[in-house]
């Protein structure tokens, strides 16, 4: 009797073993996301932007490049318009995110590149990294959630 319990048994842990490996769907980052919020901490202390409210902010992601549009909402007609634009290539690997800032307003923080860890949650990207560029003194953590409004 022990001899066939421990027979099933191990017949049951055999099949569990040749169990498919689970699949994992890549992430898909294609498509037009807008900047809802930004959190970012700096030296533990955490700062919360509503991107909603005085700005529209856009990026656009495609097979191999990304780019991020900002203007302000009341900006004045004037040359004052404080509008921000950045781009460049980018690697995803499951789940980790590089972008390579090959282009921006500010030369300061070209050709740098930016690590985040990026989730969907439905419609919603979150994107989680440092932003660290030493010319400008920033040294934080950022994480930003977009909502996706375009293919």
């Amino acid at each position: 009797m022990k001899s066939k319990i421990l027979l099933l048994s191990a017949a049951v842990a055999l099949s569990f073993s040749f169990a498919p490996p689970k699949k994992h769907t890549p992430i898909r980052l294609n498509g037009t996301w807008q900047l809802i919020t930004g959190t970012t901490i700096t030296k533990g202390v955490s700062v919360i932007t509503d991107y909603t409210k005085t700005s529209r902010f856009i990026k656009i992601i495609n097979g191999t490049h990304f780019a991020f549009l900002k203007h302000d909402l009341n900006a004045p007609k004037d040359s004052s318009n404080h509008f921000d634009a950045g781009g460049g290539s980018y690697t995803l690997k499951g789940n980790q995110y590089t972008e390579h800032l090959d282009y921006y307003s500010d030369k300061n923080w070209e050709n740098k590149a930016f690590n985040f860890t990026v989730t969907l949650k439905g419609d919603t990207l979150i994107q989680k990294g440092l932003e660290k560029v030493e010319n400008e003194n920033i040294d934080r953590i950022i994480i930003e959630k977009y909502l996706k409004i375009g293919n």
